[in-house]
């Protein structure tokens, strides 16, 4: 067992590390730089060097502030002023352990990761402050057969990224790190130049490089009150004087949510206890000849890396055993709260302890020197909060950063980027601070963050589920009839279904790398859309109305396409000036000058943002309201449809009377609905909106009336696997702010000949000049028992040349579908090329799409059929 020479207690403060063992201070080893060389002493000068006014002021001095700082004023802005109420990394970055990792299971964050440590690299030479970087390369142990899978699982969705990753077997990762008992390890992911950084001298040297390109870096400079000014600028009050500021920016760490109080915001941010653990010297370990690779062991639920001649070892327990710092949320972070740590506790972390015994048995006799217990702030989801904040104007955050250190140069970037251009310069939605809104409550953030810390190690399945906190207040007026016959997804915050049970399947959810218990029941209820009739709870779709004097002429400029006659609905794009394609809407003319528009529920208030934006910017006078709520939506599609809905009204849903893309107001069943003709299925088929009340006694109509027709239910699983056999696009993923919609393929609906001069009009003209690198392409392949997802890699001839977007099972045509980009020479119908799947190429083939045309397509060509018959 350990033996514990001196562990950290109580609540303690330290101007640089918490414990002192011996006569010296401990020490990191990535830390370069002695203790003397620290230049982190408040300005002797506030008063003189006081700004009034500023471009931006970023509040919060922690590594991600100050990364911001130096960006923003690296890339030219002149008055950048960061505000920190006590000194420099204080809060969570002064006691994080610094480790820095190309890894990331997700997509859009992989790069944020990557541009970080590039910036590392190189930030010592660009400011002359050492960093302390390390770089002995990183290793994810494998030693379960589920956890290989994960492992190539991740190989496929990083291959197509410049991260640098390999797959190795049991010898490479002894020899990466020898100390290891090998007896449970079946292989590693290695990712070479990953390691760690002394967190203070990186925080530093960025403020070396935000000072020598212009910004001002205040501290103590504590924010005391946020107002808000009539032409979106803000009065930033503080001890010092108030500024002048044309946007805020919170980065204020376990603080961000007194910053947000100031503005009457509640963050969705909790403080965890995160602990780690330094032994003293290991012979073992002194006597390596080169730095151990840092290790996570997956089931192990811990990293651990060498510290000078020892080890530092940081679990992540299991969330019944994890501890949250709940009276932060309720009573505010004690004032004087900063470069403290909380008392330690090294029984709530022995199960992790004991497994990383195991596998590294030199532990077993090594002295703990210090045990770190600090506080790092979560969201509900483990990802942060990055970007403007709807609803207010010139307000931004990054805040809720679980791996901070990690993040700060690629965030800082990132949203310099987009401050300065006006647009992200590429897709992060899964950070945007709009994906929580009312239904996040503080019960839902505490509850949540708890599952995703003690899911820290979880093997990351497709399609995963996390059930901690549900439902939340978003549910439709159905869920209570459909939960017990459905397994749900959550998206939003809303309960979705996504696929049903019947007599015989395997209940409940079951995740996996290949088809699982829901793969035969989907196929049935695709079966069931193509050949009667289903219903589909759509509750979620993000709804909004715009209306006003300039309606039109504000819309006009917002999408690509031109504005739907009165009573008519289409598909529209609403691109960023870059003609980047930033939401897909669908567009109804209600009543004139009275729009609705729909889109999807994790881009809900994304996209309502934007829209708000360019209302003001425009100097529109519209009204835009957000109905999403109070709004019930149910879906009606198959070939019965018609013939179902037709016996709830007296309206005439003939196909004659009621054309495709068409919208009525009518009744069904006594209900007030807003029917509009489309389904995302491809299928015959109605969207209808109304009450969120009315919503259990409209399906309940539909559903009896239906009964002769054989109605039944389906989910948003066979949803997706019909649009994918119509060839179908999704926002997120076959368009996002990486894509244009030329080389997606949505020229269809892109009208450059329209007279208004929508956003992204020019770009979209000099992209078309210039002509395209890549195109999405749509591709069917043959498989074992696995499918595409999205994200893999796409091979040809032994090379990488793109990737997927979607993929999905065609039940009708019996082969897996997938879209994806590749160079514009490999994008011909016939083109073989290969798509990676848990380690096996599979030959996939570009096929001309779709493969089943659309209801009204069939129906088209068989009028054209006929027509020619009789002529």
């Amino acid at each position: 067992m350990w033996k514990v020479v001196k562990q950290t207690t109580g609540l303690r403060k330290s101007r640089w590390f918490p414990t002192t063992v011996g006569p010296t201070p401990l020490r990191f080893l990535s830390s370069s730089v002695t203790e003397t060389d620290r230049d982190d002493k408040p300005p002797t000068s506030l008063a003189n060097r006081w700004k009034d006014t500023a471009e931006a002021v970023i509040i919060g001095g922690g590594c991600i502030g100050v990364s911001l700082a130096y960006h923003l004023a690296k890339a030219g802005m002149r008055d950048v002023v960061l505000l920190e109420k006590s000194e420099l990394t204080a809060g969570s970055t002064w006691h994080a352990a610094g480790l820095t990792t190309y890894y990331h299971p997700g997509i859009n964050l992989k790069k944020i990761h990557y541009y970080s440590i590039k910036l590392f690299e190189m930030l010592e030479e660009e400011t002359g402050q050492a960093v302390g970087f390390h770089k002995p390369g990183s290793v994810r142990i494998a030693s379960t057969p589920a956890r290989v899978d994960e492992l190539k699982y991740q190989m496929t969705r990083s291959h197509w990224h410049e991260t640098p990753q390999y797959l190795i077997g049991p010898e490479k990762v002894q020899e990466l790190f020898p100390l290891l008992n090998m007896d449970k390890v079946l292989s590693g992911l290695y990712n070479p130049g990953d390691g760690h950084i002394d967190p203070y001298s990186l925080t530093m040297a960025l403020a070396a490089g935000a000072r020598k390109y212009g910004a001002e870096l205040y501290y103590p400079a504590p924010v005391i009150g946020l107002k808000p000014v009539h032409d979106g600028k803000w009065d930033v009050e503080t001890p010092h004087g108030t500024i002048r500021a044309d946007r805020i920016i919170n980065t204020a760490g376990f603080w961000a949510r007194e910053v947000g109080k100031l503005i009457g915001l509640e963050h969705p941010l909790i403080p965890v206890h995160h602990q780690y653990v330094i032994t003293g010297t290991i012979p073992e370990v002194k006597e390596l000849k080169k730095e151990l690779a840092v290790i996570r062991d997956l089931e192990g639920s811990y990293y651990l890396r060498q510290e000078r001649d020892g080890i530092l070892f940081g679990p992540y327990e299991k969330q019944e055993k994890m501890k949250l710092q709940e009276s932060w949320v309720t009573d505010g972070v004690p004032p004087g709260f900063g470069k403290e740590l909380f008392e330690s506790d090294l029984d709530r972390i022995m199960e992790n302890v004991e497994m990383a015994m195991e596998m590294i048995p030199v532990l077993k006799k090594a002295d703990i020197v210090n045990i770190v217990s600090g506080p790092i702030t979560y969201t509900p989801d483990i990802l942060p909060m990055v970007g403007p904040f709807q609803g207010v104007r010139n307000y931004w955050t990054a805040i809720g950063f679980g791996y901070g250190i990690i993040h700060s140069g690629g965030v800082g970037k990132f949203l310099s980027d987009w401050i300065i251009n006006g647009e992200p310069s590429f897709d992060l939605i899964e950070v945007d601070p709009n994906r929580y809104g009312k239904w996040t409550t503080k019960e839902y953030t505490a509850v949540k963050a708890r599952e995703s810390y003690g899911f820290n190690n979880i093997v990351g399945y497709p399609d995963e589920e996390r059930f901690a906190g549900r439902p939340t207040e978003r549910v439709s007026g159905v869920y209570d009839i459909l939960k017990s016959k459905c397994s749900m997804g959550f998206h939003a915050g809303w309960e979705v279904p996504h696929w049903f049970y019947k007599d015989g399947d395997e209940l409940g959810y079951r995740p996996s790398f290949y088809r699982t218990n829901w793969f035969e029941p989907v196929g049935r209820e695709c079966k069931q859309v193509m050949e009667k009739v289903g219903l589909i709870d759509l509750t979620p779709f993000g709804k909004f109305v715009l209306k006003g004097k300039d309606s039109v002429k504000m819309l006009d400029h917002l999408i690509a396409n031109t504005i739907p006659k009165v009573g008519c609905t289409n598909i529209s794009h609403i691109l960023t000036p870059r003609g980047q394609v930033y939401a897909e809407v669908t567009v109804t003319h209600m009543s004139p000058g009275e729009f609705l528009l729909i889109t999807g529920s994790g881009s809900e208030l994304h996209d309502l943002r934007w829209i708000e934006e360019e209302a003001v910017k425009g100097g529109y006078d519209v009204e835009i309201k957000n109905i999403t709520d109070e709004t019930g939506v149910l879906g009606v599609a198959g070939p019965l449809a018609r013939k179902v809905l037709q016996k709830l009204t007296a309206e005439d849903f003939s196909d004659s009377s009621f054309k495709f893309l068409q919208q009525r107001v009518c009744s069904l069943s006594g209900v007030p609905v807003t029917a509009i003709r489309i389904s995302y299925t491809g299928e015959l088929g109605w969207e209808l909106y109304h009450k969120s009340e009315d919503t259990a006694t409209l399906y309940a109509a539909i559903m009896e009336a239906g009964q002769e027709e054989g109605i039944d239910n389906f989910g948003s699983y066979a949803m997706n696997s019909l649009r994918m056999e119509k060839a179908f696009r999704a926002w997120g993923s076959e368009m996002n702010c990486d894509t244009n919609p030329f080389e997606a393929g949505l020229g269809y609906f892109i009208k450059l000949n329209k007279p208004a001069d929508f956003i992204g009009k020019q770009a979209l003209l000099d992209i078309k000049e210039k002509g395209l690198q890549r195109q999405l392409v749509y591709l069917t392949m043959k498989t074992d028992n696995v499918d595409p997802k999205g994200n893999e890699t796409i091979w040809c001839n032994g090379k990488v040349v793109g990737n997927t977007t979607s993929g999905a099972y065609s039940y009708i045509t019996q082969q897996s579908v997938a879209f994806g980009y590749v160079p514009v020479e490999l994008s011909k119908v016939g083109q073989k090329v290969e798509i990676e799947l848990l380690g096996k190429n599979y030959t996939a083939v570009v096929t001309q799409e779709p493969l089943i045309q659309t209801e009204p397509t069939r129906t088209r060509m068989q009028r054209t059929g006929a027509a020619s018959k009789t002529e």
